[in-house]
Formats: C-alpha cells, sequence, structure tokens
C-alpha cells in the first residue's frame, strides 16, 4: 500500500479517535441496554476501539499478491468490536434477533457451525457485522457505522483466550503436536459441556408457583415474576434483579400483592401500543415501564440515580414522552 494511502487512513482514524475518546463505552452501554431491555441473560459485553498498529498491519495485508481491503476506511468493519459473551448457546439466537431490530446485519457467520461441518474442533463462535441504524439513540453520530459483534459462550472465550494466549507466546515456533492434540481435546470436552449446558437451560425453563407470603428481594423476584408472567417475557440476568428490588423499593412495594396489582394487564396492552417496543421488553424493562406509567415524573426523582447508567433521567424523561403521548 502506498505511503500516502496510509498516511491519509492514518489521519482519518486519529481525527476519528479524537472526536469519539468514548465510543467504546459507549458502544458497550448501547448495546446492554438493548439485551437487558429485551430480558437477554449474558455473562457480559466487552468493547474496543481498534489500536493504529493493528489497523494499519491489517490494511497492508495481501492475498494472491492483491490488497485484501484496497479500501480501507471503507472495507475494514471492525475499527470498533464488541464480545458478547453467554452461558449456554441456546440464547445466541435471541441476541441476534434482538440486536437485529436495533442493528442492520451487514454479515452473520457462524464460526462454531463451520467448524463442526468440517468435522472438527476449535474455534468457536458468531461473528456480526452490523451497521449502526437511527433506531439507536445513544448510538445517533454513529450512523452508518460498520462494526463487529463476536457472540461466544463463556467456555468458548475461555478456550480461545488461552490457546490464543498460549500460541502468542510461542511466537513464530508452531506448538508441538502434543499441544496441539490437548488443544483439540479441550475443544472438545468444551463442545460437550456446552450442550450439557444447554439441556440443563431447557430443562430449567419450566416455572413454579410461589407462596403468597413470600418475601419480594432480588432472590425471589426472578420466580416471582416467572409465577405471574409467564414465559411472555423474558426473563433477565441475575445481578439486574438486585435494580429491579431498588426500583421497587423506591416506591414501598414490597409485597407479591403489590406486584400483582402493578403488573395489570390493561396497563402492559396500553405500554405495547405507546412504547413501540422493538422486542418483547424483559421482565425488568417492563416492571421499570409499568413503574414510569403509574408514577410518573415521580418515578424520575427516585430513581433517575439507580443503577448504572449516567443517562437514566434522560431515558426515563424520553420514555415518559411515549407514555404520556399515548
Amino acid at each position: 500500500m502506498p505511503e500516502h494511502s496510509i498516511s491519509h487512513l492514518s489521519n482519518r482514524y486519529h481525527n476519528w479517535v479524537t472526536k469519539h475518546p468514548l465510543a467504546a463505552a459507549e458502544f458497550s452501554d448501547a448495546i446492554e441496554d438493548l439485551l437487558d431491555d429485551a430480558g437477554v441473560v449474558y455473562d457480559r459485553v466487552a468493547t474496543r476501539v481498534k489500536g493504529w498498529p493493528s489497523l494499519k498491519a491489517k490494511a497492508k495485508k495481501k492475498k494472491d499478491g492483491r490488497l485484501m481491503y484496497p479500501h480501507p476506511w471503507e472495507d475494514i468493519n471492525d475499527l470498533v468490536g464488541a464480545r458478547i459473551t453467554v452461558y449456554h448457546s441456546t440464547v445466541i439466537p435471541t441476541v441476534i434477533e434482538v440486536l437485529s431490530q436495533s442493528f442492520d446485519i451487514v454479515r452473520s457467520v457462524d464460526k462454531a457451525a463451520e467448524t463442526r461441518i468440517s468435522g472438527g474442533f476449535g474455534y468457536g463462535s458468531h461473528h456480526l457485522v452490523c451497521q449502526v441504524t437511527r433506531e439507536v439513540e445513544e448510538l445517533a453520530e454513529y450512523e452508518g457505522l460498520r462494526f463487529e459483534i463476536q457472540l461466544r459462550t463463556v467456555l468458548q472465550h475461555a478456550w480461545a483466550e488461552f490457546e490464543h494466549d498460549i500460541r502468542y507466546k510461542q511466537g513464530p515456533k508452531p506448538p508441538t503436536p502434543q499441544v496441539d492434540r490437548l488443544f483439540t481435546l479441550a475443544a472438545g470436552l468444551i463442545e460437550l459441556a456446552d450442550q450439557q449446558f444447554d439441556d440443563i437451560a431447557k430443562l430449567m425453563s419450566t416455572n413454579t408457583a410461589a407462596p403468597a407470603n413470600v418475601s419480594i428481594n432480588a432472590d425471589t423476584l426472578p420466580g416471582v415474576l416467572a409465577m405471574l408472567l409467564g414465559d411472555t417475557y423474558p426473563r433477565s440476568r441475575s445481578d439486574r434483579y438486585r435494580f429491579l428490588e431498588e426500583l421497587l423499593d423506591a416506591h414501598g412495594l414490597d409485597s407479591l400483592s403489590a406486584i400483582q396489582e402493578l403488573l395489570d394487564d390493561k396497563e402492559i396492552k396500553r405500554l405495547h401500543a405507546t412504547m413501540r417496543y422493538r422486542t418483547q421488553p424483559g421482565q425488568i424493562r417492563l416492571l421499570d415501564d409499568l413503574l414510569l406509567a403509574k408514577f410518573g415524573r415521580e418515578h424520575i426523582t427516585k430513581t433517575a440515580k439507580l443503577g448504572d447508567r449516567a443517562d437514566r433521567r434522560r431515558q426515563l424523561g424520553r420514555r415518559l414522552k411515549l407514555i404520556t403521548a399515548g
């Protein structure tokens, strides 16, 4: 690649990074909000902005004597890269569906399926190339940007990170056949364990009833809501129920009867008509909106500082306008 092209790419890259110093955090927050609002249970979201040395090296890559990315700024799609880890693979299609409601999915590649089809073991993940749309208001300044998302189970992630670490330490020297064999055996065991986790998740999807005198707290809320809502609204991550407990406590709602009263069928239908949910809301997003509809600005005042989102007050204000407009 001509030096002037690299110089032009460098200028574009460094101008972009200077203009968007919080890009990684903003993409993480936006993706987490989408998953949390849809009640998706996941491990974590990690996001990074590609460093200049890495982007430069990728821009210079060739195949059969030709540049793989002749127009690197437009052709390289992982300037921003996100990784979502989940506990079992059955949730991956749900994650993809939630993301597709807010981003344009330009490309979707199931690396795990490709590995299975080839009859081997090894690197497993689902790769998405997404494009930011106007649907995600938090990322409005990035509209049109393409970025990459990797979806992995926690076991796939552990295997890939450890293998990368070992091979990186080896440098140009390839691992011994014994090391390759052990990695292959470990990959097979991980695939088996992932299948067992999938089976456990399916078996545990059966709901059980809660007694009328149950205490309302982060530990009991998943079961209580499963009893009251069935499987219509997805369950969220376990740590999110501590946040829901705080929301309910802010209004003194600490009994099963209070939760039952809040979950009014007519009010839920009205919310669906006014909020224009892109996907079925998760349990916590549903209750947060029901509290907002019931208590209005009082809910904003009492809960704006709860949770880990600095812009929660602004988000609640925007949602309240939708509710009151309906």
